[in-house]
């Protein structure tokens, strides 16, 4: 019967329900199949091509899907006869040099005293791949969530260890946790796949350049981070920021400070390095980069240990430098200037 003409006649005579039945089987993408107590194949409607071409009344499974699938269906359809219980199975083909995943619904049925068995064809191939992207997803997205957790639970460890009051620990937990929020935010806008160098400075600056200052004095190669770069980078600048506010050039009235990015070699092979050039308004050593502190730490080996990379803090009188390399397996340069 052709189901894409009208249906003539009554509405729902037998001609008109059987029309109506494989349209819906074949919008559906629903294939039916029905077979003897013998499982012989008698009968299928809307059989994908590879399947119909396959297809002949006294057949049997593995005519249509191969013997080891055949073997499998056997045992499982005879089961489904011998208990009365339904089940599903799935299984993988070739299909033009595609794997295509179709899932069996299987159930016995009874037509006028003869047992037979009756199994519902889908293909789920788009579905079960969605599924694993889903999985593997969660697991990623697991995998940052306990990452994110160290760091949180590192941040608050260091930062205990040098305040000496609640008040301080406070004051600087939360703008450390501020500053991973930021890049975490831009992190999250990329769908993970990172964040822009000038992006990141920019938002780890904001909370703390004068707007008297003019535009924030960022120059050179805008790599694009990996997320893990972008984190832990993020926490480097935040630090300089945070102490140039405190006591360096912000806190002086006259914020000089360079940040430039330009390409180099790290152990023979394509880096970045980054530069912070922050210079004070007088000869004062007054900063949060003591032995032993947060600061230092996060900048000296936090960081660069992260990346595989290397940095050096440099602080001499009137001057606070900073120079971190990041290997080209955290960066990518889309664009040049």
């Amino acid at each position: 019967m052709n189901t894409t003409e009208p249906l003539t006649g009554k509405p729902f005579a037998l001609e008109g329900k059987s029309a109506m039945m494989e349209r819906a089987l074949s919008s559906a993408g629903i294939s039916i199949l029905f077979q003897d107590s013998t499982l012989t194949l008698s009968y299928a409607e809307n059989l994908p091509r590879h399947f119909a071409e396959l297809f002949f009344a006294g057949g049997s499974d593995s005519d249509l899907f191969g013997q080891a699938h055949g073997d499998y269906l056997r045992t499982l359809k005879f089961k489904v006869l011998e208990t009365g219980t339904a089940t599903n199975a799935e299984i993988d083909m070739d299909v033009d040099g595609e794997v295509r995943t179709y899932e069996l619904k299987v159930q016995r049925i009874n037509n006028e005293g003869s047992l037979g068995i009756l199994s519902v064809i889908s293909e789920v191939t788009e579905l079960r791949h969605r599924e694993k992207v889903l999985k593997s997803l969660l697991r990623e997205l697991s995998h940052r969530s306990k990452n994110l957790l160290a760091i949180i639970q590192g941040i608050a460890t260091q930062t205990a260890r040098n305040t000496l009051s609640l008040d301080s620990f406070l004051a600087k937990f939360r703008g450390r946790l501020q500053s991973l929020s930021n890049s975490q935010d831009l992190i999250t806008d990329s769908s993970w796949r990172g964040a822009y160098l000038f992006d990141l400075a920019e938002k780890q600056f904001a909370p703390y350049w004068p707007e008297t200052a003019g535009s924030m004095p960022i120059f050179g190669i805008n790599a694009h981070l990996t997320p893990n770069a972008a984190v832990h980078l993020g926490l480097a600048l935040h630090e300089l920021i945070v102490n140039s506010a405190s006591y360096g050039a912000i806190a002086g009235g006259a914020p000089s400070i360079t940040l430039n990015c330009k390409e180099a070699k790290h152990n023979g092979r394509k880096a970045i390095e980054i530069a912070w050039v922050e210079i004070l308004p007088n000869r004062t050593e007054i900063h949060e980069f003591s032995e032993n502190s947060f600061g230092k730490t996060v900048l000296e080996r936090v960081v660069p240990s992260s990346m595989s990379g290397k940095a050096e803090l440099r602080l001499v009188p009137g001057r606070i430098e900073y120079y971190l390399q990041i290997p080209e397996t955290e960066f990518e340069i889309l664009k040049r200037p």
